[in-house]
């Protein structure tokens, strides 16, 4: 029989987590989207929870905790529950630190580990999607050709703060297989574009990158010789996007429902109106679906299993199933879900993107 109950250790990462959302997050989360940052102090006090590092071993200063899908996933959705931007943001270095955790030399763990593991936040990145309408990770138009090291060309977006980024990971196309590759910041030919304008996640920092000849020693392939296990890595990155999205989505929900009970109309509260009844119902149904589902693909992966059937169908629900909750709870509040004093249209905005953050979180 399935449990559905989370560990000891889960449950407290979940409640610390949790009650930094929202003591933190959820008081500041308008301002950093009208002003399209994030204060250093929100930051550097998520980092203080030890997120990012506990999947670290003790060997390269981390905390030593082992890595594990389902638990990344319980803490993304009370991220994005606080909000998606500060989420992201927050969670940038697994970009970087997972893949070199999971599948790294021993070189290469040595080397670039212990530079996020100090006392403040410490940025690392990858270079995954494509700015073209036909972008498929499975063939990436980023090519790296191999003579005596590496020489990658190609474009990227939605490289999050690639500038204050120690290293980047650059996925790109190596002969039929797509590879990861270690980029140093101030390498020459990985050139970073001005920041982006994004219709959502405003408050991410987020860049176009070019890479015109850009060498690297052989040693920067992620793994090395034998490479990387990217199917498994755009996985992690499924279930990690579909967490987010459920925590965005419960935090529409939530506060559809409660201004629901609370406003009167006619004598009597609107969620008593059929219309606006069926909607939350539709919307509760929706993310624990959602959820359920993404739960089922990361305990396969957590079980290093073939997940990829699973793991593209939590992604999928969860990009339909953000939409769909989040523009009813514009819907809920009727002319004041536009009004942008309501947070409602912020979450529309942030929902909307699921389908493109492809390789934009893993966990």
């Amino acid at each position: 029989m399935l449990s559905f109950s989370p560990s000891e250790e889960q449950q407290m990462i979940v409640n610390t987590v949790k009650q930094f959302a929202n003591d933190v997050m959820r008081k500041k989360f308008r301002e950093c989207d009208e002003e399209g940052q994030i204060p250093d102090e929100i930051i550097n006090t998520a980092w203080d929870l030890g997120l990012v590092v506990s999947c670290i071993p003790e060997d390269y200063g981390g905390a030593g905790w082992e890595h594990s899908a389902l638990t990344g996933t319980l803490l993304a959705e009370e991220l994005a529950w606080g909000d998606l931007s500060m989420a992201m943001h927050i969670l940038s270095p697994w970009l970087g630190v997972l893949p070199i955790v999971e599948m790294g030399t021993e070189e290469q763990k040595k080397k670039y580990l212990p530079m996020v593991c100090g006392g403040k936040f410490s940025a690392a990145s990858a270079a995954f999607v494509e700015p073209k309408y036909d972008f498929d990770c499975n063939d990436f138009d980023t090519v790296a050709k191999k003579s005596g090291g590496y020489s990658l060309s190609g474009e990227k977006c939605y490289v999050p703060l690639a500038p204050d980024a120690a290293f980047t990971l650059v996925y790109a196309k190596e002969g039929n297989s797509s590879q990861g590759f270690i980029v140093d910041r101030g390498t020459k030919g990985f050139n970073i574009g001005e920041r982006e304008k994004n219709m959502g996640i405003k408050a991410l920092a987020t860049y176009e990158v070019s890479l015109k000849d850009c060498k690297l020693p052989a040693d920067k392939k992620l793994g090395g010789d034998r490479g990387c296990d990217f199917k498994r890595l755009a996985n992690l990155s499924r279930v990690a996007l579909a967490a987010l999205a459920v925590g965005l989505a419960r935090g529409a929900f939530e506060f559809s429902r409660d201004y629901a009970k609370d406003r009167h109309a006619f004598g009597d509260p609107i969620a008593s109106r059929q219309a606006i009844a069926f909607m939350l119902a539709d919307m509760a149904i929706e993310i624990d679906a959602a959820r359920l589902l993404n739960w089922e693909a990361a305990w396969l992966l957590d079980k290093k299993e073939d997940a990829t059937r699973e793991c593209c169908l939590a992604k999928t629900y969860a990009d339909n199933m953000v939409m769909q909750c989040t523009d009813y709870g514009v819907q809920v509040m009727g002319g004041h879900g536009y009004i942008r004093d309501n947070p409602v249209e912020l979450w529309f905005r942030n929902g909307r993107g699921f389908v493109t953050f492809t390789g934009l979180a893993i966990v």
